[in-house]
């Protein structure tokens, strides 16, 4: 669903050997004494992120960033802007890393890591820096099974390393553990690792909060022979081998803090059904039975798309107020399904003055890192919604019912035109026009 890259450069490394647990980053502030097991919603840095570039536009992001303060972000150990943690076993370089979280913790942002993808040789590969295969084929596989608890020792190490990143997750879209052999997913492989993980963290600290299994909740059309018959809407039929697999690890998990899902409004052959819109109805849906299944546990999405890629995975196909429009619907969507946290994929480009569905304009110049509208989108969401918020019923006048889908809590409601033209609409009492795919907050 997501491409991957790795990153070969960046700032001076910080490789050298190290006992597990002598090292701690920086200087962290004090973690809670009891964290929560939500964070809000936020975003992941990807392969390029505003830790690195001009000085004046990485500040600028920075400054945005700390008006927003506690604004969730997410990283993984490897790829998506994150060297090789061990290249060699009990060698570690960490200067991507350090990087990433000294920016999370510099922008006041809540940190969140993920722990994948494991180094080449806990998967068959050779050991050292200079042997690291950043290949997609070779990132996206799993650790052997007899290195299961060499991931989950790491994992432990960065725990340690970053003591007041308190929330862990699990793995990435269950990469490297599909069993061709059988046709579905190896749910019980990356069930023992995630026990494996999860013990592993728990006893660097009992309070750290961890979750999975972070699988893709793929749909499909309903007359797909692998289409559930108990999960299903307009939008399409899940695929019963996805909700296998999370069932298995959901009867066998050692423990979770809180449930992690990925996935798309969109079917696995890019159908918006019956319309883009319409489409994220999905995301209720597949949250409901979530936190059904969890007894509501608190539940994350690590990504949510609502805009089918193209064969590079880039979503340029929509205007940016389209795009907000239906991102606005799908977050919408997603908190009437239950969920309290969301990651928002930020796609940022190296270069340039803009980027279709970024965050901020791309820091690799002086006049960067100014704000796009999917950051506003983004962080006043998270402002105006956060873990906890007790969300109320608005009324809608009748005739505008099929046009505008909203959220709304006792102070605020976010009201969206699912329509290309002007309309004129009645929400919460109030009468007023609303441009093309607007995107609209008011005051209660």
């Amino acid at each position: 669903m997501v491409t991957l890259f790795s990153t070969l450069s960046g700032g001076p490394s910080t490789a050298g050997t190290i006992r597990d647990g002598d090292k701690v980053h920086g200087t962290p502030a004090t973690p809670d004494a009891k964290p929560e097991p939500y964070v809000g919603w936020g975003f992941t840095h990807t392969q390029y992120s505003a830790d690195e570039g001009a000085t004046a536009a990485t500040a600028s992001v920075r400054q945005l960033l700390g008006r927003n303060a506690g604004l969730a972000q997410n990283q993984h150990i490897m790829g998506w802007g994150a060297d090789n943690p061990e290249p060699v076993r009990g060698h570690y370089d960490f200067g991507a890393l350090d990087r990433r979280v000294d920016f999370m913790r510099a922008s006041g942002g809540t940190p969140v890591i993920t722990l994948c993808c494991s180094p080449d040789w806990m998967k068959g590969g050779r050991a050292g820096v200079d042997h690291t295969d950043w290949s997609r084929p070779s990132l996206e596989k799993a650790p052997t099974p007899d290195h299961y608890q060499d991931f989950a020792d790491l994992a432990a190490t960065v725990a340690r390393r970053y003591p007041d990143v308190r929330h862990f997750i699990v793995w990435n879209e269950f990469k490297g553990f599909w069993n061709d052999a059988r046709g579905r997913w190896d749910y019980e492989g990356y069930t023992r690792l995630y026990n494996l993980v999860y013990q592993a963290l728990k006893k660097v600290d009992k309070d750290i909060m961890v979750g999975g299994p972070y699988l893709v909740m793929d749909s499909v059309d309903p007359r797909d022979t692998n289409a559930s018959t108990a999960l299903k809407g307009p939008w399409g039929a899940m695929d019963q081998r996805v909700l296998d697999a999370f069932s298995y690890w959901n009867a066998h998990r050692a423990g979770a803090d809180f449930t992690v899902v990925d996935g798309s409004s969109y079917t696995r052959d890019d159908e918006l059904l019956p319309d883009a819109f319409a489409a994220t109805d999905k995301l209720t849906a597949v949250g409901a039975w979530v936190r059904r299944q969890t007894h509501d546990l608190p539940l994350w999405w690590a990504e949510y798309y609502v805009e089918p890629g193209d064969g590079n995975d880039d979503r340029k196909g929509w205007t940016e107020p389209h795009r907000v429009a239906v991102q606005a619907t799908g977050m919408i969507a997603m908190v009437k399904g239950g969920a309290d946290s969301g990651f928002y994929w930020n796609p940022e480009d190296k270069t340039g003055t803009g980027c279709a569905g970024c965050l901020w304009t791309p820091t690799d110049r002086a006049g960067g890192g100014r704000v796009l509208p999917m950051y506003g989108l983004v962080s006043r969401f998270a402002k105006a919604f956060p873990p906890g918020t007790r969300y109320e019923n608005v009324s809608v006048a009748p005739d505008d019912l099929p046009n505008v889908r909203v959220l709304a809590s006792g102070s605020t409601a976010l009201v969206v035109n699912t329509l290309n033209r002007t309309i004129s609409a009645q929400v919460d009492g109030k009468r007023f026009d609303m441009g093309p795919y607007e995107v609209r907050w008011l005051d209660r």
